[in-house]
């Protein structure tokens, strides 16, 4: 099979998967996915993430680019071979097309993308809308560009930005779409400030037991955005939100920690997409890491970096009750128990029955409608 027709290939998969709508085909069959990969990128292994280059394993390199994944195109580097943390990456090409679908672009329209990337995804939307109705921020200098060079070598010339995109682009402004193309927890106000009235916000959001869903904002005129999550959608952290990755590094003074029993089975939690998402809205801050046992035992640890606090539950099959430890001012599992209570009592809601209001206060959880709050945080004693 011939690389072009590996192209063809990828949009007919792409299509018959339900992924690419008839709006997005033509842009997607023209832009060239190849042309914005650099030579370098990193596959993961066992012990991390190692290079693959183009010009020592092309067929293989190729055959990456046009598969329906994501490709790993940074790394932190470790002074190694192999590296443990991706910083930057090209999004699985399902992905970028339903992230366009939501975004409903029409002729005249202008956008502004958060995260330029590759430079592929701004070029689909210069393809689509025209260059002079394309402004993409990238926070990286060298990834910008990269991504500056990679469009204009594939003929397209979108204004691209060095900066935070979380201060969106005033001189631009107002946009008719916005598209930030990394996780979010806190929506920048910037962003409902700079959408024009009627206009739409798409991007990912999560939290720290939770990476991701993908909300739908729209624009009210009166300084407010607002929209409901319309699906999944994990994506790297914007920079300045990176949860602190390392759970264990804050659990410390384990002899110091308060141990009780739980009849909460952990996995009734974060074992449900929907439990796990509501979680993460009720218990702000906190990161998960699981150590497995034999015999399908394993311990949940918990921690909020911040506080140095950190909880644990060693889950025992077929037990009734499990047994938890918690250290430090939060008591993290009992507000997970309180969180997942809650859960329980609004009838156990799945995460697209939840939406987020943005204004000048700050943002806004609700569940079905933007008059039915939800709680910002258990507290718990």
């Amino acid at each position: 099979m011939s690389r072009e027709s590996s192209r063809v290939g990828l949009v007919e998969e792409l299509t018959r998967g339900g992924y690419l709508s008839p709006s997005w085909r033509d842009a997607f069959t023209r832009v060239d996915r190849k042309q914005f990969i650099p030579d370098r990128i990193w596959v993961r292994g066992d012990d991390g993430y190692h290079p693959l280059n183009r010009t020592t394993d092309p067929d293989r390199w190729h055959a990456l680019v046009y598969d329906d994944q994501a490709l790993v195109t940074q790394v932190e580097d470790n002074g190694g071979g192999t590296a443990l943390i991706p910083s930057s990456s090209a999004s699985m090409p399902r992905v970028v097309a339903t992230m366009l679908d939501a975004l409903a672009v029409a002729d005249g329209q202008t956008a502004l993308e958060i995260g330029t990337g590759t430079g592929y995804n701004a070029a689909l939307l210069s393809e689509q809308l025209g260059d002079r109705h394309v402004v993409s921020i990238e926070v990286d200098p060298r990834i910008a560009d990269t991504a500056r060079a990679s469009l204009k070598a594939a003929g397209y010339a979108p204004t691209v930005i060095t900066g935070d995109g979380g201060l969106g682009c005033p001189p631009y402004a107002p946009y008719d779409r916005i598209i930030v193309t990394c996780a979010l927890h806190t929506v920048p106000y910037a962003l409902a400030e700079q959408t024009a009235p009627g206009g739409a916000i798409v991007l990912p959001w999560g939290t720290g037991l939770y990476n991701g869903v993908l909300l739908r904002l729209t624009a009210g005129g009166d300084g407010t955005a607002s929209g409901p999550v319309i699906g999944d959608s994990a994506f790297m952290w914007n920079r300045g939100e990176t949860p602190h990755r390392d759970v264990m590094a804050t659990v410390k003074e384990q002899d110091r920690a308060t141990a009780s029993r739980t009849c909460l089975d952990p996995r009734l939690v974060l074992g449900d997409e929907n439990a796990a998402f509501t979680a993460g809205i009720l218990v702000p801050d906190c990161r998960y890491s699981v150590g497995h046992g034999p015999d399908g035992e394993f311990t949940l640890w918990l921690a909020d970096h911040a506080t140095s606090s950190w909880a644990s539950v060693d889950y025992v099959p077929d037990a009734a009750e499990h047994d938890s430890r918690q250290y430090g001012p939060r008591r993290l599992w009992g507000e997970v128990e309180a969180a997942y209570a809650w859960w329980q009592s609004a009838g156990s809601p799945d995460r697209t029955r939840y939406g987020l209001t943005v204004n000048a206060a700050g943002q806004h959880l609700w569940l079905d409608s933007p008059d039915t709050l939800v709680p910002e945080r258990h507290q718990v004693d």
